[in-house]
């Protein structure tokens, strides 16, 4: 614990000191909010994960494939990426619109996470948005490192704008092919 710990001290005061942003290892994760504000300074594509405390999917989601290091990189590199509580309290304020917590059923839901669900509330769901925040797609479903990478390398990049899914899917060179 105490090696962890030390660890996390040493990179964040290398991050600080440097400026050094690390492009590998865990994902770098974000508000919404914070999303929308550096997309005024860079345009990039936005990765949504839409998840909740107790979905179980979620967690195994993340211990295998989130913090898998070719993902993580993947993410960093060419997204803006937010975790997002489908159940949070808070208000988001999105375009205009004002995004509040819909107390429903045991749970309730968030109304920023049924509009980018379609109002299909299933957990895990990624969901994929362009530069200028329209949607390109939510994926429902949990999603392994190599599955996950091959779909996020193909928004991410852009190749979804100019070429069909089958046609990149038999050009994609998998970073697991050795694994």
């Amino acid at each position: 614990m105490k090696r962890l710990l030390l660890g996390t001290l040493v990179a964040l005061s290398l991050t600080l000191v440097t400026g050094f942003k690390v492009s590998e290892g865990p994902v770098q994760w974000l508000t919404f909010e914070q999303a929308v504000e550096l997309s005024k300074k860079e345009k990039r594509p936005v990765f949504i994960d839409v998840y909740t405390d107790w979905c179980g999917w979620c967690k195994v989601m993340d211990k295998n494939t989130f913090s898998e290091p070719q993902v993580a990189k993947l993410l960093n590199e060419k997204f803006y990426a937010v975790k997002f509580d489908a159940e949070q309290k808070e208000d988001v304020v999105f375009a205009g619109t004002t995004f509040k917590f819909v107390p429903s059923g045991s749970k309730g839901y968030h109304q920023l996470a049924a509009a980018l669900l379609n109002n299909q509330m299933s957990y895990p769901t990624v969901v994929f948005l362009a530069e200028d925040f329209s949607m390109i797609q939510p994926l429902p479903g949990y999603r392994k490192a190599d599955e996950f990478h091959k779909i996020a390398q193909f928004i991410g990049e852009g190749h979804y704008k100019s070429m069909k899914w089958n046609e990149w899917e038999a050009k994609y060179k998998s970073p697991y092919a050795s694994k």
